[in-house]
């Protein structure tokens, strides 16, 4: 049994919120009859579910594609201002499709879209490793180094954020990795590995410093890379890749499925003879989460380089400009399943 918001975010494009408005506005039917309680629990695999006359079905298959987005493109559906979007790119046939994160008008890059929102859910809110390649204005100062390292905590992150944003604080989660490729004085040239993805993060931590981004591209997002794929190009998971995503999006709602059911046992009447059985299946009240076959468990932070390309390992492994951290013990591929037919 599931919440009947839950079952549509699940098995269609909607969001939990985009589902909640729809069944309050009367445009979800259950068995032909209009429901407007979003948490009415359903049966999965038998109910008859629709919205506006479209039927919502229970499946595990899903499409992700990766777009090579370029430049001057926004990473929406519509654009008040009338600038060009990604969909204007994309074949029809992706126009239902859900981007995973958001890569700003003047970045380029590596951009996943799904047409399964609880892929896209999964993804946008986990800790997998995002490389980029970034361009600044100016060298790269020891301060910065060392934040890359840390973290950083800012009061006020308004600086190199979009015009409109309103100032306030941010935290910068220390970086996975980061390289220094070029170091000219007046510009620098750096590779990146972050574990988060929130609005302009990049551009607002080297504002910080007055280090201005003039390029911004993202490589890879989760062990998926961008490698050869043209600008304005797609492509389809390879089926390694797939397995992978299954693995990870599973695992996921596994450790959330634990997560309800404890939590609903702690509410109940017989909360604590419930909580003692949890104990005794979960080996503590803490949600366990799976342990992903995608991840190698690191028991202290390790330096690591990046790679550029395999002939070229040893001119970057001699290079010093790197740092690691485990300390959100990034997953860094997806996880299960095989590509949609």
């Amino acid at each position: 049994m599931m919440r009947l918001n839950k079952f549509i975010a699940h098995y269609s494009t909607y969001s939990r919120r985009e589902a909640d408005q729809a069944i309050l506005d009367g445009y979800v039917r259950i068995d032909g009859e209009i429901e407007k309680n979003p948490a009415l629990q359903v049966d999965e695999r038998k109910a008859d579910v629709s919205i506006s006359g479209n039927k919502v079905t229970a499946q595990d298959q899903f499409t992700v594609i990766v777009y090579n987005k370029p430049r001057g493109e926004l990473v929406t559906k519509k654009d008040p201002q009338g600038r060009k979007t990604i969909y204007d790119s994309l074949s029809k046939s992706y126009r239902h499709f859900i981007p995973v994160g958001r890569l700003d008008f003047a970045s380029e890059g590596l951009l996943l879209l799904t047409d399964a929102s609880r892929v896209a859910t999964a993804l946008m809110t986990s800790k997998m490793e995002r490389v980029y390649r970034i361009k600044i204005k100016g060298a790269v100062s020891e301060a910065m180094k060392v934040a890359m390292g840390e973290g950083l905590e800012l009061e006020d992150a308004s600086a190199g954020a979009h015009e409109h944003a309103e100032a306030g604080p941010m935290s910068f989660a220390p970086f996975y990795a980061y390289q220094v490729q070029k170091d000219q004085g007046d510009y620098s040239i750096l590779k990146v590995a972050i574990g988060e993805g929130q609005n302009r993060e990049l551009r607002r931590f080297f504002a910080h410093f007055g280090a201005e981004i003039v390029d911004l591209k993202r490589l890879s997002f989760g062990g998926i890379d961008l490698n050869n794929l043209p600008t304005g190009k797609v492509r389809f998971l390879e089926r390694a890749e797939y397995t992978s995503l299954r693995a990870f999006v599973d695992g996921i709602e596994r450790t959330t499925t634990q997560r309800e059911k404890q939590q609903k046992a702690a509410q109940s009447p017989f909360g604590k003879e419930h909580k003692k059985s949890d104990k005794e299946s979960f080996s503590g009240d803490a949600p366990i989460a799976p342990k992903p076959l995608f991840t190698k468990e690191k028991a202290k932070p390790v330096k690591r380089t990046f790679i550029k390309d395999k002939e070229k390992s040893s001119k970057a492994a001699a290079m010093t400009d790197s740092f690691g951290t485990n300390k959100y013990n990034p997953a860094k591929k997806y996880a299960m399943g095989s590509k949609k037919r």
